[in-house]
C-alpha cells in the first residue's frame, strides 16, 4: 500500500475558547473518515488571544499528536497568523479555515477531491451568511465591485479564506516579503489552477466575529494599496482630465471675447477667465503628481519584493 498523503490544516485562533472544543470535533468526525488514504497534522496559531484559548490548545495538542501550534507574542492579525501556518506547514496539500464554524469542516472531502483532480488552488466561495448584517454585505459587495474595476489580481465576489493549496503553492507563497498583505490577495495573484467550491457559511457558535467595521475598512484599504496601483496614478488621471476641460473652455472663452468679440453675448468677465486659467494650472500640477506617482509605482513594485516569476514544477533541473 503507497505512503498516506500528508494534509497540513491551518487554523488561525483568537478568542476562540468556546469555539474550540465544537470545531476540533467536527474536523476530528471529518478527517476520521479520510485517514484510511491521509495523514492529517493540524496548525492552530494563537494570534495573541486575551480568553483561555491558550489552555484549551495546550490540552488539545496533548491528547493528540497530530495536533500542533503556534503562539503568537501578541496579537499580529489574521494574514500574519495565516502566514505563519503556511511557513510551517509540512503536508503535500493545505487547507486553511477558521475555528468558528463558519467554515464548515465537513466539506473538506470536496476539496481534497478537487486537489486530487489536479487542481492546486480550491477557493471555498460563501454563497450567505446569516450572520452577516446589511453593513456588512454591503461593504463587501462595494469592496469587490471596487477591487474588480481597479484591481491588478481578479478576485470573486464571496472568496474566503477557506481553501487548499497544493504544496508547491505554498512554496511560492513563502516567497512574498511584503509586511501589509491580504494572503487571499497574493494566492490569487500567484495564479495556478484553480477550482471553486460554493458554500453557505455557517452561523459562529460563540463569541463575536474579530473583525469589526474599522478593522474591515483598514483591511479594504490595504487591499486596494496591495493589489492595485490606481489610487496612485489617480492624481495624474484627474490632472488630465481638469486640464482638457479647463483648456477646452478657456480656448473657447479666449476666442469668445477677444476674436469673435463676444457674438453670442456671453459676456465673460476677466475673474470668470483667471479662474478658469488657474484651475488649468492646477490640472498641469496634478499631471507632475501623477508622473512622480508612475516613479513611486516602480519603487514600490520593487520595494514589496515578490517573485518576478512563478514556477508549477522543475524536471531534471
Amino acid at each position: 500500500m503507497p505512503d498516506k498523503k500528508l494534509i497540513s490544516i491551518i487554523v488561525p485562533v483568537y478568542n476562540e475558547e468556546k469555539n474550540l472544543p465544537l470545531f476540533y470535533q467536527s474536523l476530528s468526525k471529518t478527517t476520521s473518515s479520510l485517514e484510511d488514504r491521509y495523514d492529517f497534522e493540524v496548525i492552530f496559531v494563537n494570534d495573541g488571544s486575551t480568553d483561555n484559548s491558550a489552555e484549551v490548545l495546550e490540552k488539545l495538542s496533548a491528547s493528540d499528536s497530530r495536533v500542533k501550534y503556534i503562539e503568537f507574542s501578541r496579537n499580529f492579525g489574521k494574514e500574519i497568523a495565516l502566514t505563519a501556518g503556511l511557513g510551517c506547514a509540512k503536508g503535500q496539500a493545505v487547507l486553511t479555515l477558521d475555528a468558528d464554524l463558519e467554515h464548515p469542516p465537513e466539506i473538506i472531502p470536496e476539496f481534497i477531491s478537487k486537489w486530487e483532480s489536479g487542481i492546486e488552488v480550491v477557493i471555498g466561495v460563501r454563497e450567505k451568511s446569516d450572520d452577516q448584517n446589511l453593513v456588512r454585505k454591503a461593504g463587501s459587495w462595494l469592496f469587490y465591485k471596487i477591487m474588480d474595476l481597479i484591481g491588478e489580481t481578479k478576485i470573486i465576489s464571496g472568496e474566503t479564506d477557506f481553501r487548499l493549496l497544493d504544496q508547491t503553492v505554498v512554496r511560492e507563497f513563502n516567497r512574498f516579503t511584503e509586511k501589509g498583505r491580504i494572503a487571499r490577495g497574493l494566492i490569487d495573484w500567484l495564479g495556478f489552477k484553480r477550482d471553486y467550491i460554493f458554500f453557505a457559511a455557517g452561523k459562529r457558535k460563540s463569541g463575536k466575529t474579530r473583525y469589526g467595521f474599522l478593522d474591515l475598512v483598514r483591511l479594504g484599504f490595504s487591499g486596494f494599496i496591495s493589489h492595485s496601483l490606481f489610487p496612485l496614478r489617480l492624481a495624474g488621471y484627474l490632472g488630465i482630465l481638469i486640464t482638457v476641460f479647463s483648456g477646452i473652455l478657456g480656448l473657447f472663452m479666449f476666442l469668445n471675447k477677444f476674436v469673435f468679440r463676444d457674438p453670442w453675448g456671453l459676456a465673460f468677465s476677466n475673474v470668470t477667465m483667471l479662474a478658469v486659467f488657474t484651475t488649468f494650472l492646477i490640472g498641469i500640477v496634478l499631471i507632475c503628481l501623477g508622473l512622480i506617482a508612475l516613479y513611486i509605482a516602480n519603487i514600490y513594485q520593487e520595494v514589496i519584493n515578490r517573485p518576478v516569476y512563478v514556477i508549477r514544477k522543475k524536471k531534471n533541473l
